[in-house]
């Protein structure tokens, strides 16, 4: 039986926002906060039963509301929308109308723009196992046409699985694309960082990215390449041969081209050898990002007070393709009125005495 306790917390501006802790006995512990539908920390068994937060974040959600914490901006497991990733130019065409976006990346819409559903307050109710986020975005909102409604449920599926289900409904043709910005370190210890990790991810292609982080607008093959991660890899091993490539970016920042979207399938597969804690991932979406954690700058701190630095934590957000409402070849964003977007993402916990 899920047990779900709520208490209220004061803001940077004044406001009250709602933190939420979801636990399964002999199971999860899995902290929430209304502040960008942000899922604040996991708390999952190593081999021998003993728990570890495995999200890097903070167990006081005022701290994703300083003035430290927007300069970093590392959307430590938040809600981004909403389109999440990278729209080049800050701008795309709907039916010949040209929407001009929030650019907050350069010249680039990154996350939803400067302030977009990662910084918002979400409404937030119990459901059957778990709680329901929710949020209306106006008509113009960072500039993207059309109301939309939103809602983020975080559901346990199971004592070890944790579900993530982003929906929305929109009023004028736009585009979506939630996702939720977790960084994993299955040892519990920012410190021990992510090069000890072994990964695999089911893809047998990739979207080849620029200097800008921007898509090229083609999809490759992994075979032959650093990216190719189909057999689990250490990633200390899979980093050096991404860091020494012929390429414009360091590391991973690479969304996958997954085999079967439309329906909740095994994606990736993050194992910690030493505490021996298992993340296997699945999810309905055409895309998984794989993202090394490289921008991380150690300006911020966890609880203990060790830094947060350069892969520190790794990302796998399920998504559309990067770039997509300017990529017509890629698998379309786009939501019309009457239409609906889903997205399901299962983290599931378990470890490799199981």
């Amino acid at each position: 039986m899920t047990r779900i306790r709520t208490r209220s917390f004061e803001r940077h501006d004044g406001s009250t926002g709602t933190a939420v802790e979801m636990s399964v006995p002999g199971g999860l512990t899995v902290r929430l906060s209304s502040l960008g539908a942000t899922l604040m920390g996991i708390d999952a068994p190593d081999r021998h039963g003993r728990a570890a937060d495995v999200l890097l974040g903070w167990s006081d959600p005022r701290r994703y509301d300083t003035p430290a914490y927007r300069a970093a901006n590392p959307y430590f497991g938040a809600t981004a929308g909403r389109f999440a990733n990278r729209i080049a130019g800050a701008s795309f065409v709907i039916d010949g109308v040209r929407f001009a976006l929030s650019a907050n990346e350069g010249g680039t819409h990154l996350h939803g723009g400067a302030d977009g559903f990662d910084r918002r307050a979400w409404t937030v109710e119990p459901i059957a196992d778990g709680v329901r986020f929710r949020l209306v975005s106006p008509d113009g909102d960072q500039g993207y046409p059309g109301r939309l409604v939103a809602t983020a449920d975080y559901v346990f599926t199971a004592p070890d699985e944790l579900a993530v289900i982003y929906s929305a409904e929109a009023d004028r043709p736009t585009h979506v694309n939630l996702v939720s910005h977790g960084y994993f370190n299955l040892t519990g210890d920012p410190a021990a960082g992510i090069a000890g990790h072994v990964l695999s991810i089911a893809a047998d292609r990739y979207v080849p990215i620029d200097a800008a982080n921007l898509p090229l607008g083609t999809i490759a093959p992994v075979a032959g390449t650093p990216y190719d991660l189909r057999a689990p890899t250490r990633l200390g091993e899979a980093l050096a041969a991404a860091d020494g490539a012929a390429a414009p970016t360091r590391g991973f920042n690479h969304c996958y081209v997954l085999q079967a979207p439309g329906r909740v399938v095994p994606a990736a597969r993050l194992h910690d050898p030493v505490s021996g804690r298992i993340l296997d991932l699945s999810t309905d979406q055409p895309g998984l990002l794989f993202y090394s954690g490289d921008g991380l700058d150690g300006s911020l701190a966890s609880d203990a007070g060790t830094p947060f630095g350069p892969r520190s934590g790794l990302c796998l957000e399920a998504q559309r393709f990067p770039d997509t409402p300017n990529q017509p070849a890629f698998p379309s964003s786009r939501l019309d009125p009457g239409g609906s977007y889903r997205s399901e993402t299962r983290l599931r916990f378990t470890t490799d005495a199981d």
